[in-house]
């Protein structure tokens, strides 16, 4: 009797070292996917170098979970849900953020007719938590969800002009060289359109355009009480169908909108 006590208070080692390696892999996955969504099982294994049928077995888990979900089901990729973001917003103590948001982005859309992003600072990221569609057929589409770094969107360089020198000096600490396979400016060309953006209010397409080459965009930033960017807008619009001449029309409707949600979160 007291061996058999002994053997199971002992466990066994080599089974618990699996699962941990087991939990380790998952998190892993989760983690590519929210950073590079929408993205598929192949590309997954290449960039965690976890073998393919160990990628698959993760998703299922975190599917079944509710944290991930099949996104692009003709290639199979793969992206985070509401779950993750939800849970994201609630310990930033903004979870209301979409919903105060949503009158200012509705009108917004329907003043331009363009697509209109929300997303939210994580870090040296940044996460879309909700949108307003174009009624055009040829629109800009970001699927709910999707993480990108700062420095990829008008909208994250609109936080960064929001931010102190000290804070924008740690974010481009670590050089990004590539991403998504797009080559990336270099520290000092984002510092000159960081601080033509603080000049001006409001960021423009140029800032984001080595990302996704034919999307024009303008992005304001959203403060929170104490006047910290935690979010940004964004107008987004196909590049054939963008006119910088429109600029002057549509920065002061972003700066607005961008400008009302902060009162509403300052208020709240």
């Amino acid at each position: 009797m007291a061996e058999g006590d002994g053997d199971s208070g002992q466990g066994r080692p080599g089974s618990s070292v699996r699962s941990m390696n087991s939990v380790l892999s998952t998190l892993r996955v989760f983690e590519e996917v929210a950073l590079r969504q929408p993205i598929g099982v192949s590309e997954l294994a290449r960039v965690t170098e976890i073998p393919k049928s160990s990628v698959q077995r993760c998703l299922v888990t975190l599917r079944q979970a509710g944290w991930l979900r099949v996104v692009d089901p003709e290639h199979a990729r793969w992206g985070v849900t509401m779950k993750a973001l939800t849970l994201g917003l609630r310990s930033a103590g903004e979870q209301d953020l979409r919903e105060l948001a949503g009158p200012a982005m509705k009108r917004l859309a329907a003043e331009t007719d363009e697509t209109v992003l929300l997303g939210v600072r994580d870090g040296d990221e940044y996460a879309i938590v909700a949108r307003e569609d174009t009624t055009q057929v040829v629109r800009v589409h970001q699927e709910i969800g999707a993480r990108v770094p700062l420095r990829a969107t008008s909208a994250g360089v609109a936080i960064m002009a929001r931010l102190s020198d000290a804070e924008v000096d740690e974010l481009l600490r670590h050089e990004l060289t590539e991403f998504a396979r797009h080559p990336v400016p270099d520290s000092g060309a984002l510092r000159e359109e960081i601080a033509e953006t603080a000049e001006r209010g409001y960021a423009l397409h140029g800032s984001s355009s080595w990302y996704r080459p034919h999307v024009a965009s303008i992005g304001a930033a959203i403060t929170n009480a104490a006047g910290y960017p935690i979010a940004a807008l964004t107008l987004s619009v196909p590049e054939m169908r963008y006119d910088r001449s429109k600029e002057k029309a549509w920065a002061p409707l972003v700066m607005a909108a961008a400008d009302e949600i902060s009162r509403l979160l300052s208020s709240g």
